[in-house]
């Protein structure tokens, strides 16, 4: 699975849920599927997705948005894990971790992350995170559908190939005005009705999902 189909999975999962994204390439493709409101690219903030979208799940706990998503990349996690570590602690039932795992660092010609021979999934349930795994776009729908009919904190262990989509445009946005159009779109929001996520329908079956042991 490439990471412009893992996006595209999310993007189509994640309607009217905030998505907090990790700086680079992923930010840039994440705005290339469907650049939304709703959308946090965190641009140069390397290692603090999963921090920023925690605190989201907190703050956004027992109002009408469902879920906090952040999409964050093996070499962003292992820049800091603590990030990880204090969602597990804190355990928001709301946050929805999707970890694209291509075992490189993308955006400075693809060197090899520690990923390579450590399995995250693994780290992330030593922290008490519930982990899914997916190799392909359908198995991250069926993943990110059971994560929305059931409380977390979930990470999703979504392993992708290494390498950028050619072609997509620079993020070029003022990191303020960009923070104050998702505060826009977030506080009024905080008081709606609830709108669902996902087709409704019962949580995906478990023999389609793949947990780690």
């Amino acid at each position: 699975m490439k990471r412009i189909e893992a996006l595209r999975v999310v993007v189509d999962a994640t309607p009217d849920i905030p998505v907090v994204a990790t700086c680079a390439a992923t930010s840039r493709e994440l705005a290339s599927v469907e650049d939304r409101d709703s959308h946090l690219y965190l641009l140069d903030a390397m290692g603090l997705a999963i921090s920023v979208a925690t605190g989201l799940a907190q703050a956004i706990k027992d109002s009408p948005i469902s879920r906090a998503v952040v999409v964050e990349g093996d070499g962003s996690l292992l820049m800091n894990p603590g990030a990880a570590i204090t969602a597990g602690f804190l355990a928001p039932e709301n946050l929805v971790i999707v970890l694209l795992d291509n075992g490189v660092y993308a955006s400075t010609a693809s060197i090899p992350t520690q990923a390579v021979s450590i399995d995250l999934g693994r780290f992330a349930e030593s922290v008490d995170l519930k982990v899914l795994r997916a190799e392909t776009p359908d198995e991250l729908m069926l993943a990110l559908k059971r994560t929305m009919n059931s409380d977390g904190p979930w990470f999703i262990h979504a392993r992708t190939e290494p390498g950028n989509e050619p072609g997509t445009k620079l993020l070029l946005i003022d990191p303020v005005v960009h923070g104050s159009r998702f505060q826009n779109w977030l506080t009024p929001r905080l008081t709606e009705a609830p709108k669902p996520a996902i087709n409704s329908g019962p949580p995906a079956p478990e023999e389609n999902q793949v947990e780690s042991t």
